[in-house]
């Protein structure tokens, strides 16, 4: 879903443009992207001026379908337009009568709908929609595709961030990107003159810690540094709730599926492997080759078995509800490395 933020990206882009449609229903799991857009029209609909007459913002739990409906046909007051906002529209019961103003819609009124945690099932309105406006759906990213996020994201304020500080913003963070985009924005504050985000600027500013996070558990793990993986437990289990073992067990199994293929790619120059694996630097290279070192291919076959065994204990499937994250991660570490 990388195309998601694309799309994203060209809807944000045209509405910046003045390329207004008259009714938009931008709906979905991913709250995000709907509030973003929201926000954007919101921005760029109307100038400071006209606001006071010609905004309208609803919600669904309280509005009702003759005000919603007469409030949109209204004209708009020295202004081009108005623009109607309803948000919560998953909470809105009379939502299916919407229909009633799409069929006979105001060409000066810009009519947004968020319906949030879901789609809308009527299709007769989806397509009446879609005849006159937009429709969009956003579904939640998947973990793989949250780098690519915050890239784009700081591209657009023509900044950079290491390698290193985007895998410990999604290792940490997870695919709330609601959330990434507000640590985002912190950095882009602490930052100053420089153009590019740092691991120590995420570290100092996000709460991460510097020596006990996954990043470095996984270094650790490569390196068969038993100590060093052991400490890094003992800190997780003393910090359960900021260290659930689902993302660090994705991390690995992103990790030992990445080092089975660079096993058997066709290419084995730096260029090759970093096309290969999709790195974007030689320095990334470097943990890989030191687990080609420690790791011969089958034993790399086993540790991704193992993954996928320990990802569904994580999950409560075979084991007592006593099992802690750290008891299990402690186990499977040490398959792991022996």
């Amino acid at each position: 879903m990388a195309q998601a933020n694309d799309k994203y990206l060209q809807i944000i882009s045209d509405i910046k443009k003045g390329d207004l449609k008259p009714v938009y229903l931008l709906m979905g799991d991913e709250s995000y992207y709907i509030d973003s857009i929201t926000d954007t029209i919101i921005e760029n609909a109307l100038d400071d001026s006209e606001r006071d007459f010609n905004q309208t913002i609803l919600y669904g739990l309280d509005a009702e379908i003759s005000s919603l409906i007469n409030t949109a046909k209204r004209y708009p007051m020295m202004s081009s337009r108005q623009l109607v906002v309803l948000k919560e529209a998953q909470m809105f019961d009379d939502i299916d009568d919407i229909i009633l103003y799409v069929e006979h819609y105001q060409p000066s009124t810009v009519f947004v709908i968020n319906y949030k945690g879901g789609v809308l099932k009527n299709k007769k309105l989806i397509a009446a929609i879609e005849k006159i406006g937009a429709v969009y759906e956003f579904k939640k990213l998947y973990e793989n595709q949250i780098p690519k996020f915050i890239t784009d994201y700081l591209q657009n304020y023509s900044l950079k961030i290491e390698p290193k500080a985007v895998a410990m913003l999604s290792d940490y963070i997870g695919n709330d990107l609601s959330r990434i985009a507000g640590e985002l924005d912190k950095l882009r504050i602490v930052i100053g003159d420089s153009k590019e985000i740092t691991a120590h600027l995420v570290e100092d500013n996000i709460g991460i810690s510097k020596d006990y996070n996954n990043f470095e558990f996984l270094a650790a793990l490569v390196r068969k540094d038993v100590y060093k993986v052991n400490k890094i437990i003992n800190y997780f289990e003393s910090n359960p709730k900021n260290n659930s073992i689902i993302p660090t067990i994705r991390m690995m199994f992103n990790f030992f599926s990445n080092l089975l293929l660079m096993y058997y790619a066709p290419d084995k120059s730096d260029a090759g492997l970093l096309k290969e694996l999709n790195l974007k630097t030689t320095f990334q290279l470097k943990e890989y080759n030191t687990a080609k070192n420690n790791y011969n291919v089958f034993k790399c076959v086993d540790i991704i078995a193992l993954l996928r065994e320990y990802d569904a204990k994580s999950k409560g499937v075979g084991v007592s509800t006593s099992t802690t994250d750290a008891s299990l991660l402690r186990e499977l570490s040490y398959k792991i490395m022996h």
